[in-house]
């Protein structure tokens, strides 16, 4: 049987996989959607990038989530917000709440996000923390609130009105402002239990995996990055280790390996091919190179 390949997903394709009825939103910007177990769940059950700023906040019964392959147990009053680019995919749904799942998935592209009114890079994309906790749980205060916000949103995307775009805007923008605020606490937690990071090695590990995240399939030596944010190699990679725990070389190789792994399970194409657009020299590099790294051979990876 053919496996499905990683496709990139927006706020448009969304709207066409569900009903009418299940999603309210304004053009290819920004929808919300109320989804349950029987109504399109497939639309993420295969790995998908979504280009733009998604948050699934679950309502009832539990999911479980994986962003870049890594999973996460979503239930009750729990939230996940992933940046664009990254690899989604709903792996589970628990037999008993098969009946019971209810989610609501707020997509926006990310021309939408970035016209906010708040600096979603230091609220939402602090690249070191985030990773580690992409998931929240709301506490009894913020559910109620968090459920007034929706409700209003709704009502402002069905309304008719020359600032109806800005008012949502503006809905949007305060309600990710008290997620953040709650992230905070989280965040602040986490860097409590790891080594101590300045602003600047926070700030220039951002930009680094920014250009990580893009540039991985072609560029693989810390010297391009480094030459990208006007540092020496050796500069960038002491920032980076202050900032994360783990070298440049680590980050780069585990985006790397994520991108192949992703193909290697999840579509179809020869090991040859991934081979190619891994920038690799041949297939004997990368055997060493995923080997060395995942303890197992390409090949027996993708039957495992």
């Amino acid at each position: 049987m053919e496996k499905p390949q990683t496709y990139n997903l927006n706020v448009s394709k969304l709207q066409e996989v569900f009903p009418d009825n299940q999603w309210v939103g304004i053009g290819k910007e920004f929808c919300m959607l109320n989804v349950t177990y029987d109504e399109k769940i497939h639309a993420l059950e295969h790995p998908c990038r979504f280009d733009g700023l998604l948050m699934l906040y679950c309502i009832r019964g539990s999911v479980r989530i994986s962003v870049n392959l890594n999973e996460y147990d979503i239930s009750d009053n729990h939230l996940i917000i992933t940046t664009p680019g990254k690899i989604l995919k709903v792996t589970d749904v628990p037999e008993q709440d098969t009946s019971n799942l209810r989610y609501l998935l707020i997509a926006m592209s990310s021309d939408f996000a970035s016209g906010l009114r708040m600096d979603m890079k230091s609220l939402l994309n602090d690249g070191v923390a985030l990773m580690e906790t992409p998931v929240l749980r709301l506490e009894e205060d913020k559910i109620k609130l968090m459920s007034q916000y929706l409700s209003l949103m709704a009502e402002v995307i069905r309304m008719e009105g020359e600032y109806q775009e800005d008012a949502l805007r503006s809905l949007v923008a305060s309600m990710l402002c008290v997620v953040a605020g709650v992230w905070s606490e989280r965040l602040e937690e986490v860097r409590n239990t790891t080594s101590q990071t300045t602003s600047r090695s926070r700030m220039i590990f951002d930009q680094f995996i920014k250009l990580v995240s893009e540039y991985h399939t072609k560029y693989r030596n810390v010297g391009f990055y480094a030459d990208k944010l006007c540092l020496t190699p050796k500069y960038l990679s002491k920032l980076i280790k202050t900032a994360s725990g783990r070298s440049a070389p680590e980050w780069i190789d585990a985006y790397v390996i994520l991108e192949a792994k992703n193909l290697l399970k999840y579509s179809d194409i020869t090991i040859k091919e991934i081979v190619y657009r891994l920038n690799f020299p041949n297939q004997s590099v990368f055997y060493k190179f995923f080997k060395a790294r995942t303890g197992m051979t390409p090949s027996d990876y993708r039957s495992s």
